[in-house]
Protein backbone atom coordinates (compact mmCIF):
# COMPACT_ATOMS: atom_id res chain seq x y z
CA UNK A 1 0.00 0.00 0.00
CA UNK A 2 2.50 2.18 0.97
CA UNK A 3 4.26 2.02 -2.58
CA UNK A 4 1.07 2.28 -4.50
CA UNK A 5 0.44 5.40 -2.13
CA UNK A 6 4.19 6.48 -3.16
CA UNK A 7 3.44 6.01 -6.85
CA UNK A 8 -0.06 7.84 -7.15
CA UNK A 9 1.94 11.21 -5.24
CA UNK A 10 4.69 11.34 -7.47
CA UNK A 11 2.34 11.42 -10.53
CA UNK A 12 0.47 14.17 -8.19
CA UNK A 13 3.28 16.18 -8.10
CA UNK A 14 4.30 16.53 -11.36
CA UNK A 15 0.94 17.14 -12.63
CA UNK A 16 0.33 19.65 -9.67
CA UNK A 17 3.16 21.94 -10.63
CA UNK A 18 2.98 21.48 -13.95
CA UNK A 19 -0.42 23.49 -13.65
CA UNK A 20 0.30 25.46 -10.68
CA UNK A 21 3.11 26.82 -12.16
CA UNK A 22 1.79 28.48 -15.72
CA UNK A 23 -1.36 29.77 -13.66
CA UNK A 24 0.14 31.38 -10.98
CA UNK A 25 2.47 33.38 -13.31
CA UNK A 26 -0.27 34.38 -15.55
CA UNK A 27 -1.83 35.61 -12.47
CA UNK A 28 1.10 37.35 -11.17
CA UNK A 29 1.41 38.71 -14.30
CA UNK A 30 -2.17 40.13 -14.03
CA UNK A 31 -0.98 41.46 -10.98
CA UNK A 32 1.96 43.19 -12.49
CA UNK A 33 0.69 44.65 -15.06
CA UNK A 34 -1.98 46.52 -12.49
CA UNK A 35 0.97 47.42 -10.06
CA UNK A 36 2.09 49.12 -13.56
CA UNK A 37 -0.62 50.97 -13.95
CA UNK A 38 -0.11 52.57 -10.48
CA UNK A 39 3.01 54.15 -11.64
CA UNK A 40 0.67 57.52 -13.44
CA UNK A 41 -0.45 58.12 -10.27
CA UNK A 42 2.19 57.42 -7.44
CA UNK A 43 5.99 57.21 -7.87
CA UNK A 44 6.74 53.27 -7.44
CA UNK A 45 10.36 52.48 -7.88
CA UNK A 46 11.75 48.91 -8.45
CA UNK A 47 11.74 47.54 -5.07
CA UNK A 48 8.63 49.02 -3.89
CA UNK A 49 6.90 47.36 -6.83
CA UNK A 50 8.58 44.18 -5.28
CA UNK A 51 6.95 44.81 -1.86
CA UNK A 52 3.64 45.07 -3.23
CA UNK A 53 3.80 42.16 -5.71
CA UNK A 54 5.03 40.40 -2.29
CA UNK A 55 1.70 41.80 -0.23
CA UNK A 56 -0.26 39.99 -3.20
CA UNK A 57 1.37 36.75 -2.52
CA UNK A 58 -1.45 35.76 -0.16
CA UNK A 59 -4.26 36.32 -2.38
CA UNK A 60 -2.37 34.46 -5.52
CA UNK A 61 -1.96 31.47 -3.72
CA UNK A 62 -5.32 31.44 -2.14
CA UNK A 63 -6.98 31.64 -5.38
CA UNK A 64 -4.16 29.11 -7.45
CA UNK A 65 -3.69 26.70 -4.88
CA UNK A 66 -7.39 24.68 -4.73
CA UNK A 67 -7.56 25.07 -8.24
CA UNK A 68 -4.04 23.70 -8.90
CA UNK A 69 -4.76 20.66 -6.77
CA UNK A 70 -8.45 19.63 -7.88
CA UNK A 71 -7.42 19.66 -11.43
CA UNK A 72 -4.38 18.29 -10.96
CA UNK A 73 -5.98 14.99 -8.42
CA UNK A 74 -8.33 14.15 -11.07
CA UNK A 75 -5.35 14.10 -14.60
CA UNK A 76 -3.49 12.05 -12.28
CA UNK A 77 -6.18 9.50 -11.61
CA UNK A 78 -8.04 10.07 -15.38
CA UNK A 79 -4.33 9.42 -16.56
CA UNK A 80 -3.81 6.43 -14.73
CA UNK A 81 -6.79 4.63 -15.56
CA UNK A 82 -6.10 5.35 -19.32
CA UNK A 83 -3.23 3.33 -18.43
CA UNK A 84 -4.86 0.62 -17.31
CA UNK A 85 -3.26 1.19 -13.68
CA UNK A 86 -6.34 1.77 -11.80
CA UNK A 87 -8.33 -1.40 -13.40
CA UNK A 88 -5.06 -3.81 -11.82
CA UNK A 89 -5.38 -1.94 -9.05
CA UNK A 90 -8.88 -2.78 -8.34
CA UNK A 91 -8.99 -6.08 -9.58
CA UNK A 92 -6.04 -6.72 -6.71
CA UNK A 93 -9.15 -5.88 -4.13
CA UNK A 94 -8.19 -2.62 -3.17
CA UNK A 95 -11.67 -0.69 -2.65
CA UNK A 96 -11.47 3.27 -3.87
CA UNK A 97 -11.97 4.14 -1.00
CA UNK A 98 -8.03 3.75 -0.46
CA UNK A 99 -8.08 6.60 -2.98
CA UNK A 100 -10.01 8.52 -0.57
CA UNK A 101 -8.34 8.20 2.06
CA UNK A 102 -4.64 9.17 0.44
CA UNK A 103 -6.05 12.10 -1.24
CA UNK A 104 -8.14 13.70 1.66
CA UNK A 105 -4.65 14.13 3.81
CA UNK A 106 -3.28 16.36 1.44
CA UNK A 107 -6.57 17.94 0.85
CA UNK A 108 -6.98 18.33 4.68
CA UNK A 109 -3.43 20.09 4.90
CA UNK A 110 -4.24 22.53 1.92
CA UNK A 111 -7.74 23.52 3.12
CA UNK A 112 -6.08 23.98 6.45
CA UNK A 113 -3.14 26.32 5.15
CA UNK A 114 -5.98 27.95 3.22
CA UNK A 115 -7.73 28.84 6.14
CA UNK A 116 -4.82 30.12 7.98
CA UNK A 117 -4.18 32.45 5.32
CA UNK A 118 -7.28 34.35 5.02
CA UNK A 119 -8.28 34.31 8.43
CA UNK A 120 -4.41 35.43 9.93
CA UNK A 121 -2.26 35.99 7.25
CA UNK A 122 -4.48 38.09 5.36
CA UNK A 123 -5.86 40.56 7.96
CA UNK A 124 -2.19 41.66 8.48
CA UNK A 125 -0.79 41.86 4.97
CA UNK A 126 -4.10 44.29 4.12
CA UNK A 127 -3.31 46.16 6.77
CA UNK A 128 0.48 47.09 5.85
CA UNK A 129 -0.52 47.42 2.12
CA UNK A 130 -3.25 50.31 3.07
CA UNK A 131 -0.59 52.16 5.25
CA UNK A 132 1.95 51.13 2.56
CA UNK A 133 -0.46 52.77 0.14
CA UNK A 134 -1.29 55.92 1.95
CA UNK A 135 2.02 56.91 2.69
CA UNK A 136 2.42 56.66 -1.13
CA UNK A 137 -0.35 58.99 -2.16
CA UNK A 138 0.81 61.62 0.79
CA UNK A 139 4.26 61.22 -0.36
CA UNK A 140 2.69 61.69 -4.32
CA UNK A 141 1.44 65.37 -2.58
CA UNK A 142 4.71 66.61 -3.03
CA UNK A 143 5.72 66.01 -6.32
CA UNK A 144 3.90 68.74 -8.04
CA UNK A 145 5.22 69.48 -11.28
CA UNK A 146 4.65 71.84 -13.68
CA UNK A 147 2.18 70.52 -15.73
CA UNK A 148 -1.22 71.08 -18.41
CA UNK A 149 -3.20 68.51 -16.77
CA UNK A 150 -2.97 70.36 -13.09
CA UNK A 151 -2.98 68.25 -9.96
CA UNK A 152 -5.76 67.74 -7.16
CA UNK A 153 -4.56 69.62 -3.69
CA UNK A 154 -7.71 69.06 -1.14
CA UNK A 155 -10.79 70.83 -2.85
CA UNK A 156 -8.75 72.86 -5.20
CA UNK A 157 -7.50 72.49 -9.06
CA UNK A 158 -3.88 73.75 -9.05
CA UNK A 159 -1.90 74.76 -12.33
CA UNK A 160 1.77 74.97 -12.32
CA UNK A 161 4.12 77.03 -14.70
CA UNK A 162 7.26 76.77 -13.30
CA UNK A 163 8.89 74.31 -10.87
CA UNK A 164 11.56 73.69 -8.34
CA UNK A 165 11.21 70.64 -6.62
CA UNK A 166 14.10 70.58 -5.22
CA UNK A 167 13.21 73.64 -2.79
CA UNK A 168 9.72 72.78 -2.93
CA UNK A 169 9.14 76.39 -5.18
CA UNK A 170 6.43 76.85 -7.78
CA UNK A 171 6.02 80.14 -10.05
CA UNK A 172 3.10 81.34 -12.08
CA UNK A 173 0.94 79.02 -9.86
CA UNK A 174 -3.32 79.18 -10.09
CA UNK A 175 -5.98 77.57 -8.35
CA UNK A 176 -9.41 77.28 -8.80
CA UNK A 177 -12.41 76.14 -6.61
CA UNK A 178 -15.69 75.69 -7.91
CA UNK A 179 -18.58 75.68 -5.03
CA UNK A 180 -22.11 75.12 -4.57
CA UNK A 181 -22.84 78.54 -4.86
CA UNK A 182 -19.79 80.69 -5.88
CA UNK A 183 -16.44 79.98 -7.78
CA UNK A 184 -13.00 81.07 -6.63
CA UNK A 185 -9.86 81.98 -8.88
CA UNK A 186 -6.61 82.43 -7.06
CA UNK A 187 -3.09 83.03 -8.97
CA UNK A 188 0.20 83.71 -7.12
CA UNK A 189 4.00 84.65 -8.79
CA UNK A 190 5.45 81.98 -6.70
CA UNK A 191 4.34 79.63 -4.13
CA UNK A 192 6.10 76.74 -1.79
CA UNK A 193 5.14 73.42 -0.65
CA UNK A 194 4.76 73.04 3.58
CA UNK A 195 4.36 70.14 5.24
CA UNK A 196 2.98 71.24 9.05
CA UNK A 197 3.38 68.21 11.10
CA UNK A 198 1.08 66.32 8.78
CA UNK A 199 -0.60 69.21 7.68
CA UNK A 200 0.42 70.15 3.78
CA UNK A 201 0.13 73.90 3.25
CA UNK A 202 0.78 76.19 0.02
CA UNK A 203 2.10 79.03 0.31
CA UNK A 204 1.05 81.49 -2.00
CA UNK A 205 2.94 85.26 -2.07
CA UNK A 206 1.94 88.14 -4.47
CA UNK A 207 -0.96 87.23 -6.17
CA UNK A 208 -4.52 88.16 -6.59
CA UNK A 209 -7.78 86.64 -5.85
CA UNK A 210 -11.30 86.62 -7.76
CA UNK A 211 -14.46 84.97 -5.85
CA UNK A 212 -17.99 85.63 -8.48
CA UNK A 213 -21.40 83.68 -8.67
CA UNK A 214 -24.74 85.17 -10.19
CA UNK A 215 -24.93 88.32 -8.67
CA UNK A 216 -21.42 89.10 -7.38
CA UNK A 217 -17.96 89.65 -8.50
CA UNK A 218 -15.17 90.36 -5.81
CA UNK A 219 -11.47 90.76 -6.01
CA UNK A 220 -8.68 91.00 -3.47
CA UNK A 221 -4.79 91.46 -3.59
CA UNK A 222 -2.46 89.46 -0.81
CA UNK A 223 1.00 89.51 -0.12
CA UNK A 224 0.95 85.93 1.92
CA UNK A 225 -1.70 83.23 1.79
CA UNK A 226 -2.10 79.72 3.16
CA UNK A 227 -4.09 77.13 1.60
CA UNK A 228 -4.39 73.78 3.90
CA UNK A 229 -5.25 70.42 2.74
CA UNK A 230 -4.91 67.99 5.77
CA UNK A 231 -3.34 64.57 4.91
CA UNK A 232 -4.42 61.11 6.58
CA UNK A 233 -1.42 61.20 9.87
CA UNK A 234 -2.40 58.45 11.64
CA UNK A 235 -1.84 54.95 9.75
CA UNK A 236 -4.13 51.89 10.29
CA UNK A 237 -3.63 50.42 13.52
CA UNK A 238 -3.97 46.33 13.34
CA UNK A 239 -5.79 45.15 16.10
CA UNK A 240 -5.08 41.66 15.73
CA UNK A 241 -7.29 38.82 13.93
CA UNK A 242 -10.30 39.04 16.31
CA UNK A 243 -9.92 43.02 15.99
CA UNK A 244 -9.92 43.02 12.65
CA UNK A 245 -13.13 40.32 12.04
CA UNK A 246 -15.24 41.57 14.68
CA UNK A 247 -15.99 44.21 12.19
CA UNK A 248 -17.91 41.88 9.81
CA UNK A 249 -21.18 43.14 10.61
CA UNK A 250 -20.80 46.56 9.98
CA UNK A 251 -18.04 46.11 6.74
CA UNK A 252 -20.26 43.76 4.30
CA UNK A 253 -17.40 43.13 2.18
CA UNK A 254 -15.62 41.15 4.90
CA UNK A 255 -19.13 39.26 5.80
CA UNK A 256 -18.84 38.24 2.62
CA UNK A 257 -14.98 37.00 2.54
CA UNK A 258 -15.46 35.58 5.38
CA UNK A 259 -18.57 33.24 3.69
CA UNK A 260 -16.85 33.31 0.48
CA UNK A 261 -13.13 32.22 1.25
CA UNK A 262 -14.48 30.03 3.76
CA UNK A 263 -15.86 27.94 1.58
CA UNK A 264 -13.29 28.38 -1.25
CA UNK A 265 -10.34 27.27 1.61
CA UNK A 266 -12.80 23.80 2.40
CA UNK A 267 -13.52 23.05 -1.56
CA UNK A 268 -10.20 20.72 -1.89
CA UNK A 269 -11.64 18.87 0.69
CA UNK A 270 -14.96 19.01 -0.11
CA UNK A 271 -14.27 17.73 -3.64
CA UNK A 272 -12.22 14.19 -2.77
CA UNK A 273 -15.46 12.26 -3.98
CA UNK A 274 -15.92 14.02 -7.78
CA UNK A 275 -12.11 13.77 -7.90
CA UNK A 276 -12.47 10.35 -7.58
CA UNK A 277 -15.49 10.23 -9.67
CA UNK A 278 -14.35 12.09 -12.69
CA UNK A 279 -10.87 11.08 -12.44
CA UNK A 280 -11.42 7.05 -12.47
CA UNK A 281 -12.85 5.70 -15.75
CA UNK A 282 -12.54 2.63 -17.53
CA UNK A 283 -10.25 3.33 -20.23
CA UNK A 284 -12.34 1.28 -22.73
CA UNK A 285 -16.12 1.70 -22.05
CA UNK A 286 -16.18 5.23 -20.25
CA UNK A 287 -15.47 7.98 -22.43
CA UNK A 288 -15.65 11.32 -20.32
CA UNK A 289 -14.90 14.89 -21.68
CA UNK A 290 -12.97 15.51 -18.42
CA UNK A 291 -11.65 18.79 -18.70
CA UNK A 292 -15.63 20.13 -19.55
CA UNK A 293 -16.30 18.66 -16.01
CA UNK A 294 -13.57 19.76 -14.43
CA UNK A 295 -14.17 23.41 -15.89
CA UNK A 296 -18.01 22.73 -15.13
CA UNK A 297 -17.46 22.13 -11.26
CA UNK A 298 -14.96 25.04 -10.42
CA UNK A 299 -17.60 27.36 -11.72
CA UNK A 300 -20.77 25.36 -10.16
CA UNK A 301 -18.73 25.64 -7.35
CA UNK A 302 -18.36 29.58 -7.23
CA UNK A 303 -21.20 30.27 -8.60
CA UNK A 304 -23.30 28.51 -5.60
CA UNK A 305 -20.82 30.32 -3.02
CA UNK A 306 -21.69 33.81 -4.08
CA UNK A 307 -25.26 33.03 -4.84
CA UNK A 308 -26.49 31.23 -2.17
CA UNK A 309 -24.68 34.04 0.74
CA UNK A 310 -27.45 36.52 -0.47
CA UNK A 311 -30.24 34.89 1.04
CA UNK A 312 -28.63 32.38 3.76
CA UNK A 313 -25.81 34.54 4.98
CA UNK A 314 -23.48 32.21 7.35
CA UNK A 315 -26.01 29.31 6.95
CA UNK A 316 -24.19 29.29 3.00
CA UNK A 317 -21.37 27.82 4.79
CA UNK A 318 -22.78 24.78 5.93
CA UNK A 319 -25.63 24.73 3.35
CA UNK A 320 -23.44 24.49 0.29
CA UNK A 321 -20.88 21.94 1.93
CA UNK A 322 -23.23 19.34 2.58
CA UNK A 323 -25.29 19.58 -0.70
CA UNK A 324 -21.77 19.37 -2.52
CA UNK A 325 -20.79 16.22 -0.84
CA UNK A 326 -24.18 14.22 -0.92
CA UNK A 327 -24.26 15.43 -4.59
CA UNK A 328 -20.38 14.30 -4.88
CA UNK A 329 -20.76 11.15 -3.36
CA UNK A 330 -24.16 9.96 -4.60
CA UNK A 331 -21.52 10.43 -7.85
CA UNK A 332 -18.35 8.71 -6.46
CA UNK A 333 -20.96 5.83 -5.56
CA UNK A 334 -22.72 5.58 -8.78
CA UNK A 335 -19.70 5.73 -11.21
CA UNK A 336 -16.98 4.14 -9.06
CA UNK A 337 -18.01 2.74 -5.80
CA UNK A 338 -20.80 0.73 -7.72
CA UNK A 339 -18.30 -0.63 -10.60
CA UNK A 340 -15.27 -1.16 -8.93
Amino acid sequence: MGKLQHYIFSHLNVLFFSIFIPLFTIASVIFLIKIATLTSIITLNLSEMGKLYLFALPDLLFYTLPISFFVSAALTLFRLSNDNEMVVVFSMGISPRFLVRILALPAFLLSLLLLINFLVITPYIKNINKNFAQAKKNEAKFNLTASEFGHHFGDWMLFINKSDNGNRKYGGVVLFNKEKKEEILLAANEAELLNNHGLLQLKLHDGEGYTYDDKTFKHMKFKTLMINDSMERNPNVYNGILGYWNTYKEEKFKQQMLITNTLLSIFPLLSIFLIIALGVVHARHQKRWIYLWLFLSIVTFYAVTILLQKWFEFWTIPIVAILWLTVTYYLYRRLVGNRF
